[in-house]
């Protein structure tokens, strides 16, 4: 079984396994919409590679961070819009 870790996502804490993504972390937490268009459609991971920049997030206050390009570790701050 993997090791779970603890991590926030829009102030409420989450458990995930260590080692995915945070996309997949965001998307375990129920949260489809990461962010919204300049015409204010709700948008999400499209791609999971880090070519779309669908997935931006804020995470420890970083702005526009791709989500499906970094590994959770214990104790981030993630904030979707």
């Amino acid at each position: 079984m993997p090791d779970t870790i603890t991590l926030n996502i829009n102030g409420r804490p989450i458990n995930v396994s260590a080692g995915v993504t945070v996309a997949a972390a965001i998307l375990t937490a129920g949260i489809t919409s990461f962010r919204r268009s300049v015409t204010g459609q709700p948008r999400g991971p499209l791609c999971g590679m880090g070519i779309c920049f669908e997935c931006r997030a804020s995470i420890d206050g970083v702005l526009h961070r791709r989500t499906c390009q970094l590994a959770v570790r214990a104790g981030m701050e993630i904030e979707t819009q």
